[in-house]
């Protein structure tokens, strides 16, 4: 790829009356040249999914050392505008999806819209006793049996989201499976003879991810994650789904609806 030139505008001009003290502080050209490259993302000059040039090579353009340039990568990253693939360079962020937490929520819905392709991938499962949070919110008695499968939802090969879902036992003894074949909860109701599920409640937060969760989304630790808690229920209104799910914060818009 051939290297683009973004300028980087600094004053020439000397003045006896300024002298070396107006000159700006070495700690300042990081987030000045972090700013450039900022702008010429915005600008299109680097589009989405495109790689930067080396560290040598920004350095060399910039005429600033290569740790200069890593503490503005660093800031960029942190911002969300940029990853870093271990090995293969620093690329622009390729996309934020708008998943809507709405009354009726199908993220392969949202991606849809989007113009976007991905599948939900069960990572491990498993039946677990209901702890009392989970009892309470699905309408069950404490400590009784539950299916968990911890999933992961991705779009253009990139993680969306990581969780894990709770559903009562033994009304879906037979969603796995369902699940893996489909990649998708919604026909794994329908299987088991739920044709529709609503959205009863969505907390959200914003939260550290733990190391785990993390490495799923392929984010930094240090960046925080929305955590999102909600229950679906049939229509008859019994309970039949917890959720706890991470989203990658620089990749994931969640747009609350209101008129449902």
């Amino acid at each position: 790829m051939g290297t683009t030139h973004v300028p980087f505008m600094t004053n020439t001009t000397s003045s006896p009356a300024l002298g070396a003290a107006t000159r700006p502080p070495r700690d300042s050209f990081w987030t000045r040249i972090a700013a450039e490259l900022a702008d010429a993302i915005a600008r299109g000059v680097y589009p989405p999914g495109e790689r930067l040039p080396s560290e040598h090579t920004l350095a060399e353009q910039f005429g600033v050392n290569r740790h200069t340039i890593r503490r503005s990568l660093a800031s960029l990253s942190s911002q969300g505008l940029l990853r870093v693939a271990q090995g293969s360079g620093t690329y622009v962020e390729e996309f934020a999806i708008d998943l809507m937490p709405a009354k009726r929520t199908r993220h392969h819905q949202s991606m849809a819209l989007a113009g976007m392709r991905g599948a939900l991938r069960v990572l491990s499962s498993g039946t677990v006793r209901a702890t009392a949070a989970q009892a309470r919110a699905l309408q069950r008695p404490a400590r009784s049996a539950l299916l968990r499968l911890q999933v992961l939802r991705e779009a253009q090969q990139q993680p969306l989201l990581v969780g894990e879902r709770f559903f009562p036992l033994p009304r879906f003894a037979q969603l796995e499976a369902v699940v893996r074949e489909t990649g998708s909860i919604t026909a794994a109701f329908a299987a088991h003879g739920v044709a529709d599920c609503t959205r009863e409640e969505s907390r959200i937060t914003a939260q550290m991810p733990a190391p785990e969760v993390a490495a799923q989304l392929r984010q930094p630790a240090t960046r925080p994650a929305l955590f999102v808690e909600s229950v679906n229920v049939d229509p008859d209104g019994v309970p039949i789904e917890f959720a706890r799910t991470w989203f990658a914060g620089d990749r994931v818009t969640l747009t609350v609806t209101h008129d449902e």
